[in-house]
């Protein structure tokens, strides 16, 4: 890197874009890719799927950005943010495959702005409360371990869109895992406080995880089909690898998970959920005709 600071350095590795500020690699996810819905697969039940798969994502974001101003570090802050714009991303296209699928060409700020809460259809764990740094952390890990499993399988979709939105999406929750690995170790084998935090917050995360692990009836007809994931495919996977964590961090791993019923999935949120979409729809409920 050459420049006099940093700044000058990264205009010019970025050279001629002007979006360098927002990452790298602009190519299109769904550039090139049939868009056409796969034989036989029930457009309705593929848009569901994608609802599923885009609440998780888009809940998550925005309770991620309730770190904005209040992360411990700069750089926290600006990582968190970053995850959440991932997710966000994920979230848009999802969504956007959902009006596809169903026919209604609904897009992606039909499903965010204008839905009630018993309407969506993220994970309980997505919406749950923000907690403490530590809880946050924990939240993360499971939830990027759990997405990145699901998004690893979906690159083999028989629906070229879900394929290819994994696809990209696989190295974005790389990035979220790693992330939360590296403070999982760092604060369970921190200080006497900093393991405290980490042990409460694993206790407050696990009882949410069972749910995780629920085949609702649109991910089992999906799977059959080769277009989903049956999501208790990868319960041994995600234990494994949350043991592995835990045990590197000196925190004790709790028991396998529960059988957890669906919830989320069919609309049955916490109460966490109407507050937290009344702040994110806020503006575009007030200002239904505003464009920027």
């Amino acid at each position: 890197m050459s420049g006099d600071n940093i700044f000058s350095g990264l205009v010019e590795e970025h050279e001629g874009d002007a979006r360098w500020a927002f990452g790298t690699g602009f190519t299109e996810a769904l550039a090139g890719v049939d868009t056409t819905l796969p034989q036989n697969v029930n457009g309705q039940a593929l848009s569901t799927y994608c609802q599923m798969l885009g609440d998780d994502a888009l809940v998550c974001a925005q309770r991620l950005t309730h770190w904005v101003t209040d992360a411990p570090e700069l750089e926290e802050e600006m990582a968190l943010a970053n995850i959440a714009l991932d997710l966000l991303g994920q979230s848009r296209l999802l969504l956007a495959r959902a009006g596809q699928a169903d026919g209604t060409g609904r897009d992606e700020d039909d499903f965010a702005y204008w839905r009630e809460a018993d309407r969506f259809r993220n994970v309980c764990l997505a919406e749950a409360p923000r907690g403490d740094f530590a809880r946050t952390i924990m939240t993360l890990l499971v939830l990027s371990s759990w997405r990145l499993a699901l998004m690893a399988r979906l690159r083999n979709s028989t629906d070229p869109v879900l394929a290819a939105i994994a696809d990209k999406a696989v190295n974005e929750l790389s990035y979220h895992r790693e992330y939360a690995i590296s403070w999982t170790l760092r604060l369970g084998d921190g200080t006497a406080y900093s393991r405290e935090r980490m042990i409460e917050a694993v206790q407050d995360v696990w009882p949410f995880t069972g749910e995780l692990f629920a085949t609702h009836p649109v991910e089992s007809e999906l799977a059959a089909q080769g277009v989903g994931v049956d999501p208790a495919t990868t319960r041994e996977e995600i234990h494994g690898v949350l043991t592995q964590v835990l045990t590197t961090a000196t925190l004790e791993t709790p028991p396998a998970f529960s059988d957890g019923a669906i919830s989320g999935r069919d609309g049955r949120h916490t109460d966490e959920l109407v507050p937290l979409l009344a702040e994110m729809q806020k503006v575009a409920r007030e200002h239904p005709e505003a464009t920027w």
